[in-house]
């Protein structure tokens, strides 16, 4: 288990203090904004759900036959939408962007929960490099492949190698990521991102320096010719989408950066509709670009269902509306996802936690549960042998849990300091077939976080939230979004300059 802790240890490093490590050129390809694939989410936000009456021949559904058999359970707490965005050049999305190709890619993708009391939503943006673990995926032929672990995030949109992409794959690595079941999954193409601000008269946006046709297309080898000037400016239709996509020649030029711009231009798109008023006449011609531009799931797959999805989100408004992004850092090219950050965020997602800390079912932050209805009582551990670490500067505190789970039964095979000390959450993690020895051992770490990892066994990683060992363990406080993800959150209603680019 050392071995495993070591990289976990790496994993947990949040990246901010140096620059984006330079990366290999690739063929310049646009990219989806990610307020294309909030399509939906901004005429519901508006009040215009109704609309969708008028556009049910627009919607293309996916086969949703290559989503997983092997999911997390359904949500009770608020609801989880995945949206995609797909630059596949086939179609009409030819006349946009510079490459060429027809398999079906994505760049952009964020899992978006709408909290219980539909007063709240938080879109957690996941970086297209991410190393993640993809399981088994549907092919066109009916086949599956195998697991494949650490590669890029955006892969799994490309398996199977189709012009329509592979969103069952997509949503089946999210919630593998999250342990957060997906209930609805939206794919939008940039063709359709691009009639959509022109629908609303432009999109209003903030350049943080001038920006030149080179820097949006590093192949053309010159500068080029100014495409924008330094300062808020209106855009819409191909400016539009040369502002989302752009990456060199801003901030650090990374795709983190790009993702800070992406989360703005979806608030000041949110504001523009808003402020374009909720009549037929400005919510029409925004609704069928959208729709025009979908591809979802069989279960938001007639006007019926999407209002009634849209409807659920009219209530919530700009500074309710959030965007984070998910916990990383760099490692060489690509993101690595800091846990146990990462854990904690989707935890706070599950219990239902406003970015703010707040219980969307009406409970206040410092609301913690009882011990009796917080977790089952403590189990036996006869039989199961687990690793103890501590993951704080508490001397002692190893060796005080190893004696606790000792007296319950556990074998206890070692006892000793974790590679880092920077735990808050205590981290259960089990091999592939421990997971029902796990959950046991969780039941005398009431509030820990639960993973799984490549390395079969069992250990228990303490974090500063651990208090007293065995049955006697206080519970820990309610799961809440990390402050390092909280204080870098983005409202929809946030000054269009601020925050712009990370680096």
């Amino acid at each position: 288990m050392a071995g495993s802790h070591k990289a976990g240890a790496a994993s947990r490093r949040e990246g901010g203090s140096s620059a984006a490590p330079r990366r290999r050129n690739k063929r310049s390809r646009a990219r989806i904004a990610g307020v294309t694939v909030l399509s939906v989410v901004v005429l519901a936000v508006a009040g215009g759900g109704w609309i969708y009456f008028q556009l049910n021949g627009n919607i293309k559904t996916f086969d949703d036959g290559g989503v997983s058999a092997n999911r997390p359970a359904a949500s009770t707490k608020g609801s989880n939408v995945l949206v995609i965005g797909s630059d596949t050049r086939s179609g009409d999305n030819a006349s946009y962007g510079h490459g060429t190709g027809d398999i079906g890619r994505s760049d952009t993708a964020f899992l978006m929960h709408v909290y219980s009391d539909q007063k709240h939503a938080v879109a957690v943006s996941i970086p297209r490099d991410s190393l993640v673990d993809i399981p088994p995926c549907k092919l066109p032929n009916g086949t599956w492949t195998k697991d494949k672990h650490n590669v890029m995030f955006n892969s799994a949109f490309e398996v199977g190698e189709t012009v329509e992409g592979n969103p069952a794959c997509t949503q089946n690595t999210v919630e593998k990521l999250t342990g957060l079941r997906v209930d609805h999954t939206v794919v939008v193409d940039f063709a359709g991102f691009a009639k959509m601000t022109e629908a609303v008269g432009g999109v209003q946006v903030c350049v943080p320096n001038d920006v030149y046709q080179g820097d949006l297309n590093p192949n053309l080898h010159h500068k080029g010719d100014r495409i924008f000037a330094k300062g808020p400016q209106t855009v819409s239709g191909q400016k539009a989408l040369d502002y989302v996509r752009i990456r060199h020649g801003i901030g650090d030029g990374s795709d983190i950066g790009r993702i800070q711009r992406q989360q703005a231009f979806v608030g000041s798109l949110i504001k523009k509709v808003k402020g374009n008023g909720l009549d037929p006449t400005s919510l029409l011609p925004l609704a069928t670009a959208a729709t025009k531009s979908m591809t979802v799931d069989p279960g938001l797959g007639s006007a019926n269902k999407l209002i009634s999805f849209a409807m659920s989100m009219k209530d919530i408004d700009l500074h309710n509306t959030k965007f984070v992004t998910l916990p990383w850092r760099y490692e060489g090219p690509r993101v690595a996802v800091v846990k146990p950050e990462a854990d904690a965020l989707f935890a706070a997602l599950r219990a239902d936690r406003t970015v703010d800390g707040q219980d969307a079912a009406g409970k206040g932050a410092s609301a913690a549960p009882s011990p009796a209805a917080s977790a089952p009582a403590p189990a036996s551990g006869q039989g199961i042998s687990v690793a103890v670490y501590n993951g704080t500067i508490e001397k002692g505190l190893a060796g005080k849990a190893a004696e606790s789970l000792k007296s319950a039964g556990f074998t206890v095979t070692n006892a000793t300091t974790a590679a880092t000390q920077d735990y808050t959450h205590t981290v259960i993690e089990y091999g592939a077939n421990d997971e029902a020895k796990a959950k046991t051992l969780a039941t005398h770490f009431p509030g820990a976080l639960m993973r799984q990892s490549k390395t079969p066994g069992l250990s228990v990683i303490l974090g500063t939230q651990y208090k007293e060992s065995g049955a006697d363990a206080a519970p820990s406080a309610p799961a809440s979004v990390p402050p390092a993800v909280a204080d870098k959150a983005r409202s929809a209603d946030d000054n269009i300059c601020s925050n712009l680019s990370y680096g």
